[in-house]
């Protein structure tokens, strides 16, 4: 990857699409210090965090959830969101529960179930309330509605995703469902081979053929 730069404010969604290969991933692990970076730096409210852990980056404020093992399939759904509050004392995790329980009524439903019994969609749901559990001023999403029902992609993208920038968090996400996607975007990076190709505004990104375009690196003009 080469020649990367983009910044995510709050308030904001900050989308990344691109085809299977294209670079999407290893930024974000880039960002999140689960691969090194030769060049360039990661920047938090001005604060170089390059190379930190994903724990300690947890600390300076960014919540990562990875496409998958974002959550302890033998724990309840609160003993999940216990756990995502490790850097709470234990009457503020027992307090962050029950806030994240009363905003988001589809998690508190779910509250005492085993993790290993809900669907697909619901894991994810509880993957993403364990990451706000430390309230965090960016959260960064791996394709989280990678293998969802369109119904439940739709409650994460719109009724999570959106709602969490509407309420103030930065919000850099990476997805595959391009149209669903580009619905909750603020500004879209479409990335091809490593590289940024086009950034611009979610509407101009919503005609089928200028998306197909853009995601085989092409030019409008061709």
């Amino acid at each position: 990857m080469r020649g990367i730069s983009l910044g995510v404010r709050p308030g904001m969604v900050i989308l990344v699409l691109g085809a299977n290969g294209s670079g999407k991933s290893t930024l974000l692990k880039g960002i999140v210090g689960m691969l090194p970076i030769q060049s360039g730096r990661v920047l938090l409210e001005g604060k170089d965090v390059t190379g930190l852990r994903t724990d300690l980056l947890a600390k300076q404020g960014m919540g990562y959830v990875p496409q998958s093992d974002d959550t302890f399939a033998s724990l309840t759904v609160r003993e999940n969101l216990e756990l995502g509050g490790y850097l709470l004392g234990r009457k503020r995790i027992a307090k962050r529960v029950v806030e994240l329980f009363e905003e988001f009524p589809l998690i508190g439903a779910l509250h005492g179930r085993t993790v290993a019994n809900l669907s697909g969609g619901e894991r994810k749901l509880v993957g993403i309330a364990r990451a706000l559990m430390l309230r965090p001023r960016l959260l960064v999403l791996d394709e989280p509605t990678a293998s969802l029902t369109p119904e439940m992609s739709e409650v994460i993208l719109q009724r999570f995703v959106r709602q969490l920038a509407d309420a103030g968090t930065a919000v850099l996400l990476v997805e595959q469902k391009a149209l669903e996607a580009l619905a909750v975007a603020d500004w879209t990076h479409v990335l091809v081979s490593g590289q940024i190709a086009i950034s611009e505004h979610p509407e101009q990104l919503r005609d089928m053929d200028r998306l197909a375009t853009a995601f085989l690196g092409g030019s409008d003009d061709a």
